[in-house]
């Protein structure tokens, strides 16, 4: 019913930068929370950054100053810019969001593929 389709992540050296992208499509009356979680090999999946109901952000502290998440609404699309990365960067990248769907109305999480972003010293 919801589909998120991310781009973006791919291979850096540290210090470098990359723009992650997700759009949301499909039967969408709302999106009501959006944003980027990340899964390192071994780790648990862990918020990076996301918009909250009432069109705030929150980042995890280890990005804070160096991500900043965007959004376009009328687009339903979110953006991550990366910038001084680190190799602990280095993880699956995902895409989540809270959708209110058209028609049932029903508030149902969504998770895109995944994007690899690769860190290199």
């Amino acid at each position: 019913q919801v589909q998120l389709a991310e781009s973006g992540g791919g291979l850096v050296q540290a210090g470098g930068s990359l723009r992650l992208s997700c759009a949301a499509s499909g039967s969408i009356f709302s999106i009501n929370e959006m944003g980027w979680y990340r899964q390192a090999p071994g780790k648990q999946r862990e918020l990076v950054a996301h918009f909250t109901r009432d069109g705030s952000t929150n980042y995890a502290d280890s990005v804070k100053g160096r991500f900043t998440i965007s959004g376009v609404n009328a687009k339903n699309t979110v953006y991550l810019q990366m910038a001084s990365l680190k190799p602990e960067d280095t993880a699956v990248y995902y895409c989540n969001a809270n959708v209110l769907l058209g028609g049932s109305r029903r508030s149902i999480d969504y998770w895109g593929q995944g994007t690899q972003v690769t860190v290199s010293s």
